[in-house]
């Protein structure tokens, strides 16, 4: 039985799914998209993200556009962001959207929702939001009150509360590497001399430096995999502290793992790990990539909660710490100090055993 105020998806013709966060929040919620596509065949689904984020949507088969926000437009003259803005305005205004779904805590939300005129909008039920939040949404959907409810389910609660329930089929994470990203993987490996299906692929680095395993520990991880016959191919985005922190771990190695940190774009990436025998990784946006590409995945979690955050895959392997009852903490490093002891400390023979326990499958 639905809520009393279900909506009735025959009378939806056009819905807007806005994400506002980072990578692997956005592809986190592709299941929303395909629940809506198969509940309401005759459904138009568009997307609002940010800029950079729109790749993990980019043929994703449940929608028809993506609009996006330029992070950048903050950095401009007045003129020019006030400009860019009544842009988008105008091009969502003129799609008609009967459904507004707002599946983060961005205070933009509520002013689309107001300035698009939806007749059902759905978002978060913050407690302690304004009472401008709280009267521009139709329905907005109950918070757990503990923290182990994974974000894939939390995303889904919006469609829950209007009445949509997921089947366990549909709650796949779908990531579309495309042929452009097929290529690339295909000339890396090639280069490389490496075979699709005889790789394994560590993805070590994070955007934040605190949810990262030490140097010294991936390269031993690394060379004993070598030890035991596997190819390992390294990855990280083109950032200059993640390429300088697997250029690190290279120089500890006392094999030789294939680098191609920098190299791929986001479909590049997502081709490669599909590519792989197993991904390694920890709490960030190529894990969740792994899994919606179906790689079995081993993920080392520090102060981000695997609850929530974890591999959304049937084939997985999570690596915490046994010996710091205070995580998951959620905290920026111990005492915000930018490293976590929690993983500092973890040892390599226990995220080897958790590799080999896949691998042995």
């Amino acid at each position: 039985m639905g809520p009393v105020d279900a909506i009735d998806l025959s009378r939806v013709k056009r819905v807007l799914v806005v994400k506002l966060r980072h990578h692997g929040d956005v592809l986190l919620s592709t299941p929303v998209l395909t629940v809506l596509k198969n509940h309401g065949s005759n459904i138009e689904i568009d997307a609002l993200v940010y800029a950079d984020t729109a790749a993990m949507l980019e043929g994703n088969p449940a929608i028809s556009r993506v609009f996006v926000i330029d992070r950048s437009w903050k950095s401009r003259a007045a003129l020019a962001q006030v400009s860019e803005e009544w842009r988008l305005l105008r091009l969502l205004r003129q799609r008609g959207y009967d459904l507004l779904i707002h599946l983060s805590e961005h205070p933009r939300g509520a002013w689309l929702s107001r300035a698009l005129g939806c007749a059902c909008s759905v978002a978060p039920g913050y407690a302690q939001r304004s009472k401008f939040w709280r009267n521009s949404f139709t329905h907005r959907f109950s918070l757990p009150k503990n923290a182990g409810r994974h974000m894939v389910e939390w995303n889904l609660d919006a469609l829950r509360r209007i009445g949509i329930q997921a089947e366990a089929h549909e709650k796949k994470l779908v990531l579309v590497a495309g042929e452009q990203g097929q290529a690339e993987a295909v000339k890396w490996l090639e280069e490389c001399g490496i075979e699709a299906g005889a790789f394994v692929h560590l993805h070590p680095a994070s955007r934040w430096s605190f949810k990262c395993w030490p140097e010294a520990r991936n390269a031993a991880l690394i060379d004993a995999l070598a030890l035991r016959g596997e190819r390992l191919v390294l990855t990280a985005a083109p950032d200059a502290r993640e390429l300088d922190y697997v250029s690190r771990i290279v120089s500890l190695c006392k094999s030789k793992p294939a680098n191609l940190a920098g190299k791929l774009s986001l479909k590049g990436l997502a081709a490669l790990t599909a590519k792989a025998k197993l991904f390694i990784g920890v709490d960030s946006a190529p894990m969740h990539m792994a899994c919606a590409m179906g790689t079995p995945v081993v993920a080392l979690f520090g102060p981000s909660g695997e609850r929530e955050w974890g591999p959304w895959s049937a084939t997985k392997r999570v690596v915490t710490s046994v010996s710091h009852p205070c995580r998951p903490c959620g905290i920026d490093g111990c005492g915000g100090g930018k490293i976590s002891d929690c993983l500092v400390t973890l040892p390599e023979d226990r995220v080897l055993r958790a590799v080999s326990e896949l691998l042995d499958r």
